[in-house]
């Protein structure tokens, strides 16, 4: 009798062997996997879930520069047509002023 538990016993130990290593082929396979597709995806910019890409300053400083600009335009300019185009001017230009200036990282 305990010759045929010890046959049984063995087997249930061989199919679960089995079954350990399939499961641990299966588990490498898709370890193998994720490390390529993470190695062949592009990597993000900056960090993840932050959602202003500037700091606190910096966002201070693309408000006050025109604010303090224009103020200057309108304080030392004496010709009010002149003052409102200069104005305009700051006012369109300080986008493309922030990304050549602000915009760094990707250079």
């Amino acid at each position: 009798m305990s010759k045929e538990r010890a046959k049984r016993r063995a087997e249930r130990l061989a199919v679960l062997e089995k079954e350990k290593a399939a499961r641990a082929r299966k588990v490498s396979r898709r370890q193998r996997r994720r490390q390529l597709v993470r190695k062949l995806t592009p990597q993000r910019m900056g960090r993840p879930g932050r959602i202003y890409r500037r700091s606190r300053g910096q966002r201070l400083g693309i408000v006050l520069v025109p604010l303090i600009a224009v103020a200057a335009v309108w304080l030392f300019v004496p010709d009010v047509p002149l003052r409102i185009v200069l104005t305009i001017v700051i006012v369109m230009a300080m986008p493309a002023l922030v990304v050549l200036i602000l915009n760094r990282e990707r250079a």
